[in-house]
């Protein structure tokens, strides 16, 4: 008896129309691309052809997807992503477990209460994929994600009258389109943490570009990535493109494969400047120490410091855009005087490697005497003169890689050669050693900045000459001498291995500007800048509190506006007689005038049998319109918005004689 009292029967969910079924698969769709360049190409096509299948089988047969379905594939899923990341936790994985549950979803949609969730998880899903990139068209992509996922939730509406799929569409864009303002509002004054609530690390913390240490081959990759580097603004005219060079790391240490930093706790070479500049770098997240600098850097920024051979290094990576300020010296002498241990180390060459290189270094030495200049001369007229060819598909090079390089392929780019050239001066006695980081870059005259692209990463070495100190050579320059003249990008577009489209370069550049601007003004608005915000102003910490009152004021106005605008807005004629009177013109025309002594209910169902092609259309357009007339002291806006946009969109096709 108890038990009878408090049982309850479940009430059914009305069915999900095939509308807002196509809403909600088209915008997991949008998820889906969205976070496909993240996930595993075979993962997000099996997410694809499941999503595929999904609304064939809706639309075939209806119903739910198969019971005994649905808990392999969730398992299917976490194995996938298990054995693809080795778990379930972090950015990657997360990112790919959601999209995929989100997939899976749709396999049980099918009431109102699911599409809802669907939605709403999907706007959960897609915002994600802004922790793997926050540029501007990312940004822009994620914000148009969310149309069809508003659409959706719109097309669930009780009143909504469906419609084609474009005009679906059309109201969620504007809502969008409205909600701006506040967004940019909530934007600016609501207070920002210190770091992310959820303790997620920065997408480019998987994403770097130049490394402590190099072998040759391993800058192909980086060579075709045309993603900014760096850009730089200068006190003063540009330096000219040849003395472009940043240094970013000092790698003496040679292991006959590998070149690789020296970690030595020294105070920086002392350097002799002459010409010197002052300049500002901005350098995108790429989870690394270095803070490239012109050669060679006189002070290190704030938060940072000098290496021993002149690096400059911060404290801790940067693992989000950061701008700091370097003096450095075009002209200089650097360690003029070089010590024993050191001079040891950059003479360093593993035994049993690359023997045909040392000969030729010591019988340049042979021949030259105590003449380093000349040996240096001799390399660079080897690398223009003997045949080699700048390319960015060089042939492999085996064990003894600078035998294979010098004396048998004779092709390679700008890690080959400076490791060449490295190896040959240190055989012929000189000290030597590669240095890498950026060279060239585009020159923005609308911007009055230097782009540094990571295309633009470049090796090079330095030779220790008595009375001059370490001296930079670039042997690339002697096999391509655009290659200094253009930069590492401009030259790689004019080799045969691959020449973009110039015009598309250009765009590119000149893109950058855009890209700049909201790295500056979007990305880089942190917490000490929103706190200056009121600066301007006479509040020179605008603290938590004032940035809460003046959201709270710019909300209400934004709110006493959106009212003021609606009661603008309020029609002062009938506008469902209005939308009646185009059904009644447009159905004449087709020969189903309305009699002066008709209703619209037989009205409408004798239009109903004269095309009985729209029989269903005209069905739903006569209930509306009574509901609207008959149903409601006041007509619900929503309602009445539905007869206007159905009436607009009706086009009668032919009448049955």
């Amino acid at each position: 008896m108890i038990g009878k009292l408090f049982h309850r029967t479940r009430k059914p969910h009305p069915p999900l129309g095939e509308r807002p079924f196509d809403l909600l698969c088209l915008t997991v769709a949008v998820v889906l691309g969205v976070h496909a360049p993240h996930i595993p190409v075979l993962l997000s096509t099996a997410l694809a052809a499941t999503l595929g299948l999904r609304w064939w089988q809706r639309r075939r047969y209806g119903g739910r997807a198969p019971a005994y379905l649905k808990l392999p594939l969730v398992a299917l899923l976490a194995a996938v992503v298990i054995f693809q990341y080795g778990n379930l936790f972090g950015r990657e994985p997360g990112a790919a477990l959601a999209v995929g549950l989100l997939v899976l979803k749709l396999l049980e949609t099918e009431s109102p209460r699911d599409a809802r969730v669907g939605a709403a998880f999907a706007c959960f899903t897609l915002m994600a994929a802004l922790l793997f990139d926050q540029g501007m068209v990312a940004t822009f992509v994620v914000a148009l994600g969310l149309v069809p996922a508003l659409g959706t939730l719109r097309a669930l509406e009780p009143s909504n009258t469906p419609t084609r799929l474009d005009r679906e569409l059309l109201p969620p864009l504007r809502l969008l389109a409205v909600s701006l303002p506040l967004a940019l509002l909530a934007f600016v004054l609501v207070p920002r943490l210190n770091s992310p609530l959820w303790g997620a690390p920065n997408p480019a913390q998987s994403s770097t570009g130049l490394s402590d240490e190099m072998s040759p081959g391993e800058f192909s990759e980086l060579l075709n990535d045309d993603r900014a580097a760096m850009r730089v603004s200068f006190d003063g005219s540009p330096p000219a493109n040849a003395e472009r060079y940043f240094r970013a790391y000092v790698l003496p240490n040679y292991d006959g494969v590998r070149w690789k930093r020296a970690d030595m706790q020294a105070p920086p070479a002392p350097v002799l400047a002459g010409r010197s500049i002052t300049y500002t770098v901005t350098l995108e997240a790429n989870n690394q120490r270095v803070l490239p600098a012109l050669d060679v850097p006189l002070q290190a920024p704030s938060q940072a410091q000098l290496g021993a051979a002149r690096e400059v290094l911060a404290d801790r990576p940067v693992t989000d855009v950061r701008t700091y300020t370097v003096r450095s010296a075009l002209d200089y002498r650097l360690q003029p005087d070089l010590d024993p241990l050191e001079r040891r180390l950059d003479l360093q060459l593993p035994p049993g490697y690359n023997p045909r290189t040392r000969e030729l270094g010591l019988r340049w030495r042979t021949q030259h005497g105590h003449d380093d200049a000349s040996i240096v001369r001799s390399a660079l007229q080897l690398f223009h003169d003997g045949g080699f060819r700048y390319t960015l598909g060089p042939a492999p090079l085996g064990r003894n890689a600078m035998d294979d390089f010098l004396f048998s392929t004779h092709e390679g780019f700008c890690e080959h050669y400076a490791s060449a050239f490295t190896v040959l001066m240190r055989a012929a006695g000189i000290p030597a050693r590669v240095v890498t980081g950026y060279q060239g870059g585009y020159w923005s005259t609308l911007g009055n900045y230097l782009l540094l692209r990571q295309s633009d990463a470049h090796a090079w070495s330095e030779v220790w000459l008595a009375g001059s100190g370490w001296v930079r050579v670039d042997p690339t320059a002697s096999v391509r001498a655009d290659h200094v003249d253009q930069g590492s990008a401009g030259s790689a577009a004019a080799s045969s291995d691959w020449s973009p489209n110039q015009w598309w370069l250009g765009l590119r550049n000149h893109w950058d500007i855009v890209n700049r601007w909201w790295n500056q003004g979007v990305i880089g608005f942190d917490t000490l800048r929103q706190h200056g915000l009121l600066t301007p102003f006479g509040l020179h910490d605008a603290d938590a509190g004032t940035l809460g009152m003046l959201l709270a004021i710019g909300g209400s106005l934004f709110a006493v506006l959106g009212l003021a605008w609606a009661l603008w807005q309020r029609p002062t004629t009938d506008p469902a007689r209005a939308a009646m009177l185009l059904l009644e013109r447009r159905l004449a025309t087709v020969g189903v005038a309305r009699r002066h002594n008709e209703g619209p209910q037989h009205y409408f169902s004798r239009a109903a049998r004269a095309l009985p092609a729209q029989r269903a259309d005209l069905e739903r357009l006569k209930r509306t319109y009574l509901e609207l007339r008959y149903a409601h002291e006041q007509p619900p806006a929503e309602l009445l918005k539905n007869f206007r946009r159905a009436a607009r969109d009706f086009r009668p096709r032919r009448v049955v004689k």
